[in-house]
C-alpha cells in the first residue's frame, strides 16, 4: 500500500464513531478514496450529530443508531465490514466516584458485546481504545508495554484492562486479531471532556478564577487527535500477530497549572489576573493517576510521528474549541 496510513480494508466499523475520537477517524478514512465504506454505530449519548455534518451527503458514511449492548442489531450492522474500531466508553472518568459500576456497564460489557459481535458478523480485526489508567499508579516510572504487574487503581483502567484481556482471549480462541493502544490524554477539535476544555469553559463563565482539582502538579503526555489516528490506523497495517499492545503519547509532559496558564492565554486572559482555586490533595479524584510516563517506542518504531507536543496540542485544541461555537452547546 503506497500510504502508510491506509487501515487494511475498505470497509470499517467504528462503534462510538459519532464521539470526539471517533469523528476524527471519519475525517481520516473518508478523505482517502480507497475506504468503500465507514458505519458509525452510536447511541448520541455522548455522541454528537453536527461531528459528522460534513460527511453526511458522502454516501459511503453510514449511521447507525442504537446501543451496543443490543448483540442483534450490532452483529446485523457490522457484517459485511473488515475492521471494527471500539471506541464506545464511559466518558466521565471521575464518575465511578459515585456510580462505580458504570465502567462495567459502559465499558467491560460493551466490549464483550464487540468482541461477540465481531465474532458472530466475521470481522477478523478489532482495534481498542484502551488507556494509560491500566498502568496503575507508578509515579515516574516510564511504562513500555510489557510493564508488569498491571494495577489499575480506578474502574475505568480496570474495564480498560479487562477489555484488553477479553480481546485477547477472543483473537487466540476464534483465530481473529485484536490490537489495544494505551493512549495519553487526547486532546483536539470537538472535544467534550477533559482538563483543557473544562478550564476554558469556565473562564467563559467566570474570567476571574478557575477552579483546579487537585495541587495542579499532576503530570501527564497530551496527544493531538490526529496523531492518535495515524498511530492506530498505522498499527493496523504493520501488525500481524493476533493481538498486541502499543502505548500512544508525545514524548514530554505538563502539569495541569501549566495547561491552566495555556487556557488563560488562549482565552485572551491573563493567568496573573486569573485566582487559581485549588481542591488540594496530590490528585484530581479517586482513581486518578497523578504522574503518568509511557514510553512510545514501539509505535514510534513503526514510523509513527507526533506532529505536536504536549502544550502544542493543547494550546491548538483549545483555541479550536473556543473558535467553534457548537462545541459546549
Amino acid at each position: 500500500m503506497s500510504n502508510p496510513y491506509l487501515v487494511i480494508a475498505p470497509e470499517i466499523f467504528i462503534v462510538g464513531g459519532a464521539g470526539f475520537i471517533g469523528s476524527h477517524f471519519v475525517d481520516t478514512l473518508l478523505t482517502n478514496s480507497d475506504i468503500k465504506r465507514v458505519t458509525v454505530f452510536d447511541n448520541f449519548s455522548s455522541g454528537k450529530r453536527w461531528h459528522l455534518q460534513q460527511w453526511i451527503s458522502d454516501s459511503r458514511l453510514k449511521i447507525v443508531e442504537a446501543d451496543v449492548r443490543d448483540l442483534n442489531s450490532l452483529s446485523n450492522a457490522m457484517s459485511g465490514h473488515g475492521v471494527v474500531i471500539h471506541l464506545a466508553s464511559n466518558p466521565n472518568i471521575a464518575a465511578a466516584t459515585t456510580t462505580p459500576a458504570v465502567d462495567f456497564d459502559q465499558g467491560t460489557l460493551l466490549t464483550h458485546c464487540v468482541a461477540e459481535a465481531a465474532r458472530i458478523a466475521g470481522v477478523h480485526t478489532v482495534l481498542y481504545a484502551s488507556g494509560s489508567g491500566v498502568y496503575g499508579d507508578i509515579g515516574e516510572t516510564e511504562a513500555t508495554e510489557d510493564f508488569g504487574p498491571l494495577i489499575p487503581v480506578s474502574t475505568y483502567a480496570a474495564s480498560k484492562l479487562a477489555g484488553e484481556a477479553l480481546l485477547s482471549a477472543y483473537a487466540h480462541m476464534f483465530g481473529s486479531r485484536a490490537i489495544a493502544f494505551r493512549f495519553g490524554n487526547v486532546v483536539g477539535p470537538r472535544q467534550t471532556h477533559g482538563v483543557g476544555y473544562d478550564f476554558v469553559r469556565r473562564l467563559r463563565d467566570n474570567p476571574t478564577q478557575l477552579p483546579i482539582l487537585g495541587d495542579g502538579k499532576q503530570s501527564k503526555s497530551y496527544v493531538f487527535v490526529g496523531d492518535i489516528v495515524k498511530s492506530v490506523l498505522l498499527a493496523s497495517h504493520k501488525s500481524d500477530v493476533p493481538f498486541e499492545v502499543f502505548n500512544v503519547a508525545t514524548d514530554d509532559f505538563i502539569s495541569v497549572t501549566e495547561i491552566a496558564t495555556i487556557a488563560c492565554e488562549v482565552s485572551g486572559l491573563n493567568a496573573d489576573s486569573v485566582r487559581f482555586e485549588y481542591s488540594g490533595g496530590d490528585r484530581g479524584w479517586k482513581g486518578d493517576v497523578p504522574v503518568v510516563r509511557l514510553s512510545s517506542a514501539k509505535i514510534r518504531s513503526l514510523g509513527w510521528q507526533q506532529t505536536m507536543n504536549s502544550s502544542e496540542s493543547l494550546s491548538f485544541s483549545m483555541r479550536e474549541m473556543l473558535r467553534d461555537s457548537r462545541t459546549f452547546s
